[in-house]
């Protein structure tokens, strides 16, 4: 069994509002997956599905190849993009309570918080209330806790909401960490620069149906148009001259004494047919095909469900 979750033909009704419609998806183990859509797309219910927070009205979901029962909560972490710690409850206090909830042992939770305290810049801020703390320290005490019980899957909804560059990539290095060290991970965001950054695998949820699915880099090829972006020096004559019967010439401008063109490719031309062509005109620099970004893929996506 190569994936950790299956989630098979969901729905889910509230009152006359169908959140999700038959909705499947497969998250590979240790792995990064992408939980993606618009906000009211059924994203955070499927996530409270998971979470057994509520159930499913049609179909089913499974954890490591058995139906998800109660006792599966405990190899789930859930930070949602609600946070919610007791404000008038001291930070350490707090932790270690919500650490033995998890299971643990108060003097293993102790040690371990500590660590990550200190690793999170937190440990002054042990005894204080946590109505004393940011909002971004808010969320790293609440991140800490969430993966503290090493949870064989974890659930992030936004999870970099509120941060600053610098605890954004503190966070984005944990989570790389946490993968490396066997955890599954279901990451919710409208950031796509962050899902190109961090993801395996993504499902697009729009109007409660899954509309796409896969490995982020194969879906990002499947939308490319076979449009290269090409730099060439000591150019020879007009790339208006181009065989138009197999290419088209979609953009030029100069840079640094360079030629830089946006050229499509016809029909089932190989880019070595394209390069063979282009080299014709001068010295080829540089030759990327333009892939386009999840950002676009999303929008475009999206948009053509309106």
């Amino acid at each position: 069994m190569n994936n950790l979750i299956e989630v098979n033909s969901v729905t889910k009704d509230f009152s006359n509002h169908r959140a999700l419609d038959n909705v499947s998806i497969k998250v590979p183990r240790q792995s990064i997956f992408g939980m993606l859509g618009p906000n009211g797309a059924g994203k955070t219910t499927l996530i409270r599905i998971i979470n057994q927070i509520i159930g499913p009205d049609k179909g089913e979901i499974f954890f490591k190849g058995d139906k998800l029962r109660p006792h599966h909560v405990d190899k789930i972490g859930y930070l949602p993009e609600e946070r919610g710690l007791y404000k008038k409850m001291k930070v350490g206090e707090q932790a270690l309570y919500l650490a033995q909830l998890k299971g643990l042992d108060y003097n293993y939770a102790k040690k371990s918080l500590k660590e990550w305290f200190d690793k999170f810049d937190l440990l002054p801020w042990w005894h204080k209330k946590v109505e004393a703390l940011s909002k971004g320290m808010q969320q790293k005490v609440q991140f800490i806790i969430t993966i503290l019980h090493k949870p064989e899957l974890l659930i992030f909804d936004e999870p970099f909401s509120g941060f600053d560059p610098i605890n954004i990539n503190l966070l984005k290095d944990e989570i790389f960490k946490l993968k490396e060290n066997g955890a599954t991970i279901i990451f919710s965001t409208h950031d796509m620069s962050s899902v190109e950054e961090l993801c395996d695998e993504i499902a697009l949820i729009n109007k409660s149906k899954k509309v796409l699915e896969g490995n982020v880099y194969k879906i990002k090829k499947q939308y490319a148009k076979k449009m290269f972006r090409i730099e060439i020096s000591d150019i020879s004559s007009p790339l208006e001259n181009i065989n138009n019967d197999y290419f088209e010439l979609l953009d030029q401008a100069n840079k640094n004494g360079l030629t830089e063109a946006v050229i499509k490719i016809k029909n089932d031309i190989t880019t070595n047919q394209l390069l063979n062509e282009v080299v014709k005109f001068g010295n080829i620099i540089s030759f990327n095909e333009v892939i386009p970004s999840m950002n676009e893929i999303f929008i475009k996506t999206v948009s053509e469900q309106q």
